[in-house]
């Protein structure tokens, strides 16, 4: 731990650029992700009241429901938006610009939240909820490959989870500024939900000191020069010959090819195993359990007789506790590589599910047991940290070249969206019929998640991108090999059982 850390003193240009892209990038998804459910109540009575005041006559409950069911879903379908315009807005323009124009959104977003109280219109809590959307959409792509392009090998794994720390620190800022103590007042809503436009605005503010990532720099724009003067800068006056070699290696590869759209890679057989892999472990990220545990924890901490006033702090410390888990496999996924953590990660997981599933069905014989469902959301937050959360942002960016990762992404967020949209839709009704059996269902996910990964994921740890790629390539002519021979050995004893 004391090697890696000196190691990271030594990188202190980069350290301050994962920073600058961090809190104005997952970051900012977390802490808008979580916020709406602390400004709900608050943003609900607001448009009653400005109906009441505009119209004279009472908002009817339906109607306040479908007004606020457009607040929320608003964000969701801006997400798919941006999502979609990520792929061309990366490949044409590169990741800072990219994410400069997405600072100048969210600013506007925030300012149509931030005045909605003063101008007395919910339509703009509407637009605004629908710009940050687009912005989400946006730099969740951008910011998770431009961390992973400006890193260098040995400390690939470090940076690419940091999106998922910022992330992460992002929903813990939302709870810790929801509080009643400090944002979360009939008072103070709106300024809680303007909160991004200030994150935005520091990012808008020091981003420009930084350079675009090495590989857009060379790979795409052919810029030797300033790929390597962006490695300097990034990196220190080091040798990173082996940087740029790989990276020459990559352009050699991918010679005479263009950054791919969405629909050119999908017609690209050479990158369906790559696409599948991405496919399994979002997927499974989808239906690990998280949103059970999630809908679950207020229950939970309410039947082990904690008070009403402390759930809020202790439901912090499960957001804290999954900021520290994934701050600690950022040290350790360079060290143990990415797939034992999600394959180790989701088996884990399935366990402490099986021992949650087993201490909710018998709390109400043994009332100890609701201190240990306590207990086990901790832990189960805790695996998801140090296991598939961190491991997956970076299996997506090391197992594609530039010219299909921003397409792939551009999926790979689209997944994420429907995903989303889908599990918030199902899982309420999921509950109502199977209760805490729920679990049983993610606890089978996980299982053969992990063993899917096991069994087909390559280790990309200390790898070129070009060496991941054809170690995939590898795989696919085994598998058409060994496809050959079981059709010959067919046709074989066909032939002769005609004899």
């Amino acid at each position: 731990m004391a090697g890696f850390l000196s190691e990271l003193v030594q990188y202190r240009k980069l350290l301050l650029m994962i920073m600058v892209l961090g809190i104005g990038g997952t970051h900012l998804s977390g802490f808008q992700m979580s916020v709406i459910n602390y400004t709900s109540p608050y943003i609900q009575k607001f448009i009653n009241e400005t109906w009441l005041e505009r119209y004279g006559s009472v908002l009817q409950q339906e109607t306040l429901t479908l007004l606020w069911s457009f607040i929320v879903s608003m964000y969701c379908v801006g997400g798919m938006i941006g999502c979609l315009c990520s792929g061309f807005l990366t490949a044409k323009y590169g990741k800072k610009k990219c994410l400069l124009f997405n600072d100048v959104v969210l600013i506007i977003a925030t300012l149509h939240t931030g005045f909605s109280r003063r101008a007395k219109s919910f339509e703009m809590i509407l637009i605004g909820r629908f710009l940050e959307g687009i912005g989400a959409g946006i730099h969740l792509n951008a910011h998770v490959q431009y961390a992973g392009e400006i890193s260098p090998k040995r400390l690939r794994g470090f940076v690419n989870v940091s999106s998922s720390v910022f992330l992460a620190l992002g929903k813990a800022v939302a709870r810790i500024l929801g509080l009643r103590d400090l944002l979360g007042t009939e008072d103070m809503w709106n300024v809680l939900l303007s909160f991004s436009g200030l994150v935005a605005l520091i990012q808008l503010v020091f981003l420009p000191f930084f350079p675009e990532s090495p590989p857009y720099l060379l790979l795409q724009k052919g810029d030797k020069p300033g790929c390597l003067k962006a490695m300097k800068q990034l990196w220190g006056e080091r040798n990173y010959l082996t940087e740029f070699d790989d990276m020459m290696k990559e352009k050699a590869i991918t010679k005479g090819t263009k950054i791919m759209n969405v629909l050119e890679m999908l017609k690209e057989p050479s990158v369906y195993p790559q696409l599948g892999i991405m496919l399994l472990i979002l997927l499974s990220l989808q239906l690990c359990g998280l949103s059970a545990i999630t809908f679950y924890t207020s229950e939970i901490f309410q039947t082990a007789n904690l008070q009403e006033s402390i759930i809020p702090y202790v439901s912090l410390g499960v957001s804290v506790s999954e900021v520290i888990s994934l701050i600690f496999c950022s040290s350790i996924i360079d060290r143990f590589g990415r797939r034992i953590l999600l394959w180790g990660g989701y088996l884990l997981m399935a366990l402490i599910l099986m021992l949650l599933e087993i201490s909710l069905l018998l709390s109400d014989q043994f009332l100890w047991m609701r201190y240990c469902s306590v207990i086990l959301i901790f832990l189960f937050i805790i695996a998801y940290g140090l296991g598939p959360a961190g491991a997956i942002t970076s299996v997506m960016n090391e197992i594609f070249t530039l010219s299909t990762r921003s397409s792939a992404f551009v999926i790979g967020g689209i997944i994420i969206w429907l995903g989303l949209t889908f599990t918030g839709m199902i899982f309420p009704f999921a509950v109502m019929f199977l209760g805490p059996f729920c679990f049983l269902i993610f606890i089978a996910v996980l299982v053969i998640s992990a063993a899917l990964i096991y069994l087909f994921l390559p280790e990309t740890k200390g790898k070129s991108t070009s060496e991941i790629t054809e170690e995939f390539k590898t795989c696919q002519v085994k598998k058409k090999r060994h496809q050959i021979v079981e059709k010959n050995a067919t046709e074989e004893k066909t032939f002769c059982t005609k004899l």
